[in-house]
């Protein structure tokens, strides 16, 4: 199983959770929600080598954790995963929205500057301002849209950008979430959980729980689940592959 996007440095027992999590899954990318935070997680989770920790912002608690955005913008050199960061134009957020905007287009920029990375991208509420920062911005980067709650025309304008999209349980809980899920190419999709605030019967996500994913693709497209698996790691590989090569000719 891959998950390609839960907060892992977030759940109650983490550490304790890390070997179950490195033994039932081939691939987890544990998303952070600050540079500090990723880290942390970067250092404590480094002995696994199938868990990867990407460098993160998330557009939530940017006033909160704007005066780390310089330890973001050194550190993207460093690695090859950024996540989570994007926009949120909820309600809430709606008052640091124009500092969403700067950090996010701080943090592409960046990232192409230093050949693209793959980056995990959040969007709620604000699916336009996010596609029109990628038109502007991404040319080597891998934008992937996370829990994508785009429109039908969304999700064609976003395939022609070049975005991949990772979707999860939580996702396919909805009919919405089912019929973005089911436009989504089956080349650009990745498995995630959104663990551990994500939640089924009030529980967390695990990162094993992707395995509903795997399910909804395979009846989506009629395909048998050793296909599916098939499939997503070859995404997985292909997606590492291409941003290497990218790196390599910059």
């Amino acid at each position: 199983m891959i998950d390609f996007h839960c907060h892992l440095d977030l759940y109650r027992d983490a550490m304790n959770l890390l070997p179950m999590v490195a033994s039932r899954n081939k691939f987890t990318l544990a998303v952070t929600t600050s540079p500090r935070a990723w880290a942390i997680a970067r250092d404590k989770f480094a002995k696994y080598s199938n868990i990867k920790v990407a460098l993160g912002l998330h557009p939530e608690i940017v006033q909160q954790k704007k005066n780390e955005l310089d330890l973001l913008l050194r550190s993207i050199p460093t690695v090859n995963y950024i996540g989570e960061v994007g926009l949120d134009g909820s309600t809430q957020y709606r008052e640091t929205f124009p500092l969403q905007e700067d950090i996010f287009s701080q943090i592409l920029q960046e990232c192409e500057a230093n050949g693209g990375r793959i980056i995990s991208i959040h969007s709620r509420c604000a699916t336009q301002h996010v596609l029109r920062k990628i038109a502007k911005h991404v040319q080597n980067s891998i934008p992937v849209l996370h829990w994508f709650t785009g429109s039908e025309k969304e999700v064609l304008q976003a395939i022609d950008l070049g975005c991949w999209f990772s979707i999860g349980p939580a996702m396919l809980s909805s009919f919405s979430g089912r019929r973005t899920a089911g436009l989504v190419p089956l080349d650009r999709v990745l498995p995630e959980t959104d663990g551990p605030f994500a939640t089924k019967n009030s529980l967390p996500l695990m990162p094993w729980d992707v395995i509903e994913v795997y399910q909804f693709l395979g009846e989506k497209h009629r395909l048998n689940q050793d296909t599916i698996e098939e499939i997503i790691q070859n995404n997985l590989n292909r997606m590492e592959r291409s941003i290497l090569e990218k790196q390599t000719k910059f």
